[in-house]
């Protein structure tokens, strides 16, 4: 429910809870329930589109930071797609790197609050 109000009601629901492997696109497992989660909001609500939108931490450089935002967003539009049945045309992606924190890159608790996905209401 919490999912569900935060992007229908607030149009933006943010979260930490899908994972990468380091440097990498590649999500992992344990991200499941979040992705499940939207998707089912998704598929509960068809007339609604969203823009998936990825964050990084400050590690690295920032292009490489923001090309990896990139396709970490692009990731998990492929699995919303993939693997529960949303339409892609559906889904829009972006990534803004390290250039929108919402911590501080000085610790790994802020950096992990940084590393985050977002999904806006369209």
């Amino acid at each position: 429910p919490d999912t569900r109000s935060k992007l229908l009601n607030e149009g933006k629901f943010v979260t930490s809870g899908i994972l990468f492997d380091v440097n990498s696109d590649k999500i992992k497992q344990q991200s499941y329930g979040v992705l499940k989660d939207i998707a089912s909001v998704l598929k509960d609500n068809e007339s609604v589109n969203v823009k998936i939108i990825g964050h990084t931490d400050s590690d690295g450089k920032d292009a490489d930071n923001l090309s990896l935002s990139k396709r970490r967003a692009e990731s998990v539009k492929s699995s919303l797609a993939k693997d529960f049945g949303i339409d892609a045309g559906r889904l829009e992606t972006d990534g803004k790197g390290a250039s929108q924190p919402v911590d501080t890159n000085n610790t790994a608790e802020g950096k992990a609050n940084n590393r985050r996905v977002e999904f806006i209401k369209e």
